[in-house]
C-alpha cells in the first residue's frame, strides 16, 4: 500500500545537500511528489512530500536520515501524512499579496492574524530582509498566496489589509 510522508531537513548550506537527501529517497524507492528548498542566511531548509509502498520504509529512512545527521550534520525529520489527500479543493478566490516596508517586529504576525480572523487561508509565504543600498535601512518584503472565501468580499479584504498596513506603516498590494 502506498504511504505518503512529509520530511524536513535543515543545516549549514553547502554543495550537495539536495543530492544527499534525494539519494536516500531514490535508493529506497521513494517518489518525490512536491518539494520546497530555500536558503535562510547561511542555512538551507528542505521540505519534501514523498510516497513509498515499502512496508519497512519508516525504519529504513530513520536509520538513513540518522546517518546523514551524524555524518553530514543534516538533521532530517519525517512523518506519515494522509494516504489520500482531500480531493475537495479549498473554495474561494486566489490572490497574491506583496508587503514591503521597514523591518519591524510583528509584520507577519499581524497580517496572519487578520487573515486567520477572516477565514483566509495562506497557501504560500516567502519573506526576506534586505538592506537598502542608499540608507542601509532594513527593508522587509513578504509575498503571500492566499485563498479568500467568497463570503468575504474583495473590498473587505482591501480595506482590512489597508488598516493593517497603516498600523504597521507598510505597503500591502493585492492582485
Amino acid at each position: 500500500m502506498l504511504k505518503r510522508y512529509i520530511m524536513t531537513a535543515f543545516g549549514h548550506d553547502r554543495t550537495g545537500i539536495l543530492a544527499e537527501v534525494s539519494k536516500v529517497l531514490y535508493q529506497n524507492g521513494c517518489n518525490l511528489e512536491d518539494s520546497e528548498m530555500t536558503r535562510l542566511a547561511d542555512e538551507i531548509a528542505l521540505i519534501f512530500l514523498f510516497s513509498s509502498s515499502r512496508e519497512d520504509i519508516e525504519e529504513v529512512l530513520s536509520r538513513e536520515f540518522h546517518r546523514l545527521e551524524v555524518e553530514k550534520g543534516l538533521p532530517t525529520y519525517f512523518r506519515r501524512v494522509k494516504d489520500k489527500p482531500d480531493l475537495e479543493e479549498i473554495s474561494g478566490t486566489k490572490h497574491n499579496l506583496h508587503v514591503e516596508g521597514i523591518d519591524q517586529v510583528g509584520i507577519i504576525y499581524r497580517i496572519s492574524v487578520f487573515l486567520s480572523e477572516n477565514d483566509i487561508n495562506i497557501i504560500h509565504l516567502r519573506s526576506e530582509r534586505n538592506l537598502s543600498p542608499l540608507s542601509g535601512t532594513a527593508i522587509y518584503k513578504i509575498d503571500l498566496e492566499i485563498r479568500r472565501p467568497e463570503e468575504f468580499s474583495y473590498d473587505q479584504l482591501k480595506k482590512g489589509l489597508r488598516k493593517v498596513g497603516d498600523k504597521l506603516h507598510v505597503d500591502i498590494q493585492i492582485d
